[in-house]
């Protein structure tokens, strides 16, 4: 008997509460590290900004400075990345490498996404066979390796910038066109779509007023995604070197430079140059997802039981 007001007690607590409690930590538990991840791919994206901005006008220094006297030192307080196999100061060379490969993906991005949107919206707005052979196009041209095209789209021109962009550009906004084309159909069925139809509207105003609107935040994440991706085959490039020219440093060509530093037992030159092609792609994917979870309010809301 003196057991019974604790177990009538326990019995009149709601299933869903005890339930509710049970998942409430866990649920908090994921916000704040979801928080953490996204606080520190910012913070890291704001340093590499700030770092290929600031430190090159304020540096003073010249990258293809050469002193064989310091050739491979490893690193210390005088050259934090230690230097490569003719002296340079690899910390200068890797954020003017950097600052390529970002600009590189920036605008790759920017110019493949414009491409993919409105191949994309195009399809699937006026859909029939305007729709089909956009999108047989679209799959003959993904059947080709990117790495390979690119190459040959480089190989036409003399090593540059812009033609690297134009390589990343050509060969990636194939994956934004089918994403943009999934989501017009999509809003095609939607209530205020068919409204604006039978109220007369034309297909052009349909698409520009509502359909467009409607895929960006979709196409922008794209384009989120899809710098890192270049950063990554704009380094590829470099490194079989087909990208920039020599004397322009970018991380895949210190890459490719420190092979025999590497063999030799020097890890600096290959180290750092990598660390910078991981650390953005990390930060940027951290960002996106976040970004990722605020178009989806579905998945949002499962992430947070």
């Amino acid at each position: 008997m003196a057991d019974t007001p604790a177990t009538s007690a326990t019995s009149s607590t709601p299933a869903g509460s005890t339930t509710g409690m049970a998942w409430r930590p866990a649920g908090r538990t994921r916000r704040s590290t979801r928080t953490l991840r996204v606080r520190t791919s910012a913070a890291v994206m704001v340093v590499i900004v700030l770092a290929v901005l600031v430190v090159p006008p304020l540096a003073q220094l010249d990258q293809q400075a050469v002193d064989l006297s310091a050739k491979l030192q490893p690193p210390s307080w005088t050259h934090p990345f230690g230097t490569d196999d003719v002296g340079r100061d690899l910390l200068l060379r890797c954020v003017y490498g950097l600052r390529v490969s970002l600009l590189v993906g920036l605008v790759a991005a920017l110019v493949a996404t414009v491409i993919g949107t409105a191949v994309g919206a195009a399809a699937g707005a006026l859909g029939g066979w305007t729709d089909r052979v956009v999108m047989r196009a679209v799959d003959t041209l993904s059947a080709i390796p990117h790495l390979l095209l690119g190459i040959f789209i480089v190989a036409m021109f003399r090593p540059g910038v812009w033609p690297v962009v134009v390589s990343v550009a050509v060969t990636h906004w194939l994956s934004t066109a089918r994403i943009v084309r999934a989501e017009v159909l999509s809003l095609r069925g939607r209530p205020y779509v068919d409204a604006a139809v039978s109220g007369g509207a034309s297909r052009w105003r349909v698409a520009v007023r509502h359909l467009v609107p409607g895929v960006l935040p979709q196409a922008g994440l794209a384009a989120v995604l899809m710098i890192p991706h270049a950063m990554w085959h704009e380094s590829a490039l470099s490194f079989l070197g087909l990208g920039l020219p020599a004397h322009q440093a970018s991380l895949g060509s210190l890459v490719q430079s420190a092979r025999g530093s590497l063999l030799a037992g020097d890890w600096w030159p290959t180290l750092f140059p990598g660390l910078l092609l991981i650390v953005p792609t990390l930060a940027i994917a951290g960002l996106a997802g976040a970004w990722r979870e605020r178009l989806n309010p579905r998945r949002r809301s499962e992430l947070t039981l």
